[in-house]
Order: C-alpha cells, then structure tokens, then sequence
C-alpha cells in the first residue's frame, strides 16, 4: 500500500520543507498508516513567517469589504467540499462522519461571522469631544499571526483561528497536530482558489520544535493555542516572556448535572451522546454525571444498558455512533485510566476494555478500538474524577442536593463547560449564577457557544483574557488605536504645560 507525503504549504505552495523528516499518519479505524507528514524545522518555520510578513503589508492595506469577498468565496467552497473535510476528518482521527460533517458546520459558521468583517471592524468616534478636537478609534491588524491545534477537532478548531484573523487583515501560520494533517492543506487550497494572496495563509506541518519555533519567533505577534491545560500553560508563559498577545485553551472535566424532576429520557440521551461520541475525545465533552438524590439508581442501569448497546464501528459507516480512540498511545492510556478507577474502588458498570472489535466493519481487525466505559459512585479524590481522560470513560457522582453539586463543580480546577437538566426555572437560574464555568447548559448537554458569541473556559480551562472567535475574536486580533485631531485654525492657546482637560 503506497503512503501520501503530507507536506507544509507556504507562500502559496506545497513544499517538502529543508528536512527529511517524517512521522506516521494511521487510519485508526485499520490501525494501516496512509500517509506521512512532514515535520517542520527551524527553517521551515522561518520561511512560513517570512512569507506571512511580506504578504501582510498588502493584505492589511486591502479594504475589509475586498477581504470579505474572499471570505464569501471560501464560504461557497467550503460548501460545495464540505463531505470531503468530513471523510478525510474521519480517515485520519476516527470519528463517525456525521460527527465530522457537524464538525466542519460549526467551522463554517465561523467563517460566515468572519464575512461580516467591515461591520465587526467599525469604530468609535466622538465630534467635539474637546474644544476644535475630534475623536475616533480604529481596529488594526497586528500582523503575523499563528494558530497551533489539536487533532480533535482539525477543521472546527483552526476555523475557529484563521477566518478571523485574516479577514481582519492579518497574516496567518497554522501548525495543525500532525495526527490528522490531511484537512489543513485541504483549506490552503480552497483559500487559494477564493483568491486569497500567496502568504496570507501558510501551514508548517510538525510536532513540538514548530510549535516551540512559533512561539520564539519575533515576527509572530499573537498565537492561538487549543490543547492540554499543562501545554496550554507553558504556551501562555513563554509567549507572555516573548511579548506576544497569547490565547490558550487547556484541558476540561465536564460536569452535568441530573436533578430528580428531570426528564430521565432526554437526560440519558443527552449522556450518552456527550460522553461518548466522538469516543469522548473531545474538550467539551461530558465525563463527569453529576446525579442529584434518587436520580443515580433510576438513571445508573439506563446509562449502563446504553452503553453497552453503543454501535461502535469504522466512522465511515453511516450507523455508526462511536468510531475507534485516535492512537494506540491514546488506547493505552485511557486503559490506564480505567484501571486506576477500579484500583483506587470505583464501582465498574460497564468495562469498555471488553468490547468484541469483530463487529467494527471489514479490515478493521487492528483498529484501535474500545466500547464505552461507565464507572459509578465516583469519589472526587479519585483519579478518573479529577483528572481528564480524554476518551470513552463516564463517571458517576452521586450528591444529596444542587448545592452540593454545585460547590463540587466549583472546586475543580478546570472549568470549561456544564450542564444542568432541570425542569426547574430557579434550580436553572440559580445554577447558572453560581457556576464558576466558561459555558454553561441548561438542558443542553455541550453548549459549545454559536459563532458571534464566542468560546472560553474559566479557571485552568484558559489562559489569556480573550474567548475564541466571535466580538473575542476580533478584538484578540485587532489592537485598537485612538486618534484625537485638531486643526491647526480652530484654536490658538499657545503653550500648555498643564494636563489638557476637556474644555
């Protein structure tokens, strides 16, 4: 079987880069590698921001409706070639393809909010705001601009970056995780052919010393990061120690939590497909059932049949609800995670580990496969409880009131997203006050915010103090600069050595 080069793309061309190196990209479906991608030097780096800097003078001078048309044009694009995102989404990470098609819908949508650029962009501005003095304020590009992205998520999570970074007029870098790689050079060519300049928008291939390259570069102003809270952290710091504008999301423990007066149906619809869609590898996903008095022995044998019942299979098969973990790496250490649960007394209800991979489809014998996991009567010392396992594992809370629930939640050191189901206005408004989380549910079990609003955790989900995309996104992109004018006929006071005032 013949593998694919997967090579960066800079200044408007896929090149192979200065260096002979190259890791392994596997259908995790087959556990067959299908490609290799390349992995960015120094050099390659360098040359990436090089072109990104020569475009960028030009592209922040073009005016933001010229920029938008671009936009639209990659929005008609992506259109038309969003089921092929979608299968190579599912070729390299795993997850089922109706997944990765609302993947790539919710990136679409990014870049719909980033078409309306020349709105997003206007300014203030304030006549006679002093004696013969106007004035206004204007949003800027900064620059060279970079994005670093996890393999989760590889067409949502940069369209989450780049749109609105480069219709602000900005130059863009993405390193996308060299996991799944394929989708990345996908976009540079739809970006080239909706017009965008060569340089606008490059990708460096790459694992850490792109990404520690990236962060070092002086001619890099900001850089976007999605990834592990400890990554996230060290991004945040040494991008802060460079000067950068820096915006990091790290890891997640997603709570819902299940009152007793909550429709149990939807409540265990809304649990299944949050733990363990995408075999749970994702940072909004629910890994922790928060359940409220009685609830837990009414909803705990729901849960378990369910999760035996998960139709886990090759994505690529339209029935399928769970395809397989992305890595044997991944596999291994979720199995450790299962494992520390039923040693530190854990009650183990359903043991993913156990899963007959024969039913996943043909030539999908050495696949890394697992069924879902279900632990009950969880304790908050425990390791499944505070760490996150990023993969197919829901754990079981019991707590005797909302309160405690809540204060449960608040003591956890990531506070990215929850979810409450309730048939309760106050326990729903009270919830959502009290909460110390960055995206918040009621009755909707991963409230991934719409395109205008904007994402961010709280606590050590987030490091920086802009939200991804929406009014965040623009700002995180743009300085602001103030201009005060006065003519030169319009008043004569002489010298003024006492701070000017409003007159």
């Amino acid at each position: 079987m013949t593998t694919e080069r997967i090579e960066h793309y800079i200044n408007g061309h896929k090149t192979k880069g200065v260096a002979d190196r190259y890791q392994d990209v596997t259908n995790p479906a087959t556990g067959q590698v299908t490609g290799r991608v390349a992995l960015a030097t120094q050099s390659d780096v360098d040359s990436a921001v090089a072109a990104a800097q020569e475009a960028f003078p030009s592209w922040a001078d073009t005016p933001p409706i010229r920029r938008a048309r671009v936009m639209f044009k990659f929005l008609e694009l992506l259109n038309a070639h969003k089921d092929e995102l979608a299968a190579a989404i599912t070729r390299e990470h795993g997850k089922v393809f109706t997944d990765a098609q609302g993947e790539v819908a919710r990136g679409i949508d990014i870049v719909e909010f980033a078409c309306g650029i020349p709105q997003l962009l206007k300014g203030d501005y304030t006549e006679q705001v002093s004696t013969g003095i106007d004035n206004w304020t204007t949003r800027q590009p900064l620059g060279v601009v970079a994005g670093i992205t996890p393999f989760n998520f590889p067409v949502m999570v940069p369209m989450w970056m780049f749109p609105v970074a480069i219709a602000a007029g900005n130059s863009f870098v993405l390193k996308p995780s060299p996991l799944d790689p394929s989708a990345s050079l996908m976009i540079a060519d739809l970006l080239k052919r909706a017009g965008l300049p060569d340089g606008v928008f490059n990708v460096v291939q790459g694992d850490k010393d792109s990404v520690e390259a990236l962060i070092d570069h002086p001619d890099v102003k900001a850089l976007s990061f999605v990834g592990s809270t400890p990554i996230a952290n060290l991004i945040y710091e040494r991008g802060a120690r460079n000067g950068k504008r820096i915006q990091a999301l790290g890891g997640a423990k997603n709570h819902m939590v299940v009152m007793p007066d909550a429709n149990l149906d939807k409540a265990v619809d809304a649990l299944i497909g949050a733990a363990y869609g995408s075999a749970g590898e994702r940072c909004m996903a629910i890994s922790v059932a928060v359940l409220v008095g009685d609830v837990a022995d009414k909803i705990v044998p729901q849960l378990a049949q369910r999760a035996r019942d998960l139709k886990v299979k090759n994505g690529l098969e339209l029935d399928a609800e769970m395809g397989p973990i992305v890595t044997a790496q991944a596999h291994q250490r979720i199995n450790g995670y299962i494992e520390k649960g039923v040693a530190e007394g854990a009650d183990m209800i359903v043991d993913g580990r156990d899963f007959d991979s024969s039913t996943t489809g043909e030539g999908c014998a050495d696949g890394f496969w697992m069924g879902g996991t279900l632990f009950d009567n969880v304790t908050p010392e425990m390791t499944i409880y505070r760490e996150e396992i990023f993969g197919p594992v829901l754990a079981c809370v019991r707590v005797p009131d909302v309160a405690t629930a809540v204060q449960l939640i608040n003591d956890h050191e990531f506070g990215n997203g929850v979810s409450c189901f309730t048939e309760s206005g106050s326990v729903a408004r009270e919830f959502g006050r009290r909460i110390q989380v960055g995206m918040v549910g009621i009755n909707v079990p991963i409230p991934v915010p719409m395109a205008w609003h904007g994402f961010g955790g709280w606590k050590r989900s987030m490091f920086g103090d802009t939200h991804a995309y929406g009014e965040e996104g623009v700002r995180f992109y743009t300085k602001q600069k103030s201009i005060m004018q006065r003519w030169s006929d319009s008043i004569d006071a002489g010298a003024e050595f006492a701070m000017p005032t409003a007159k």
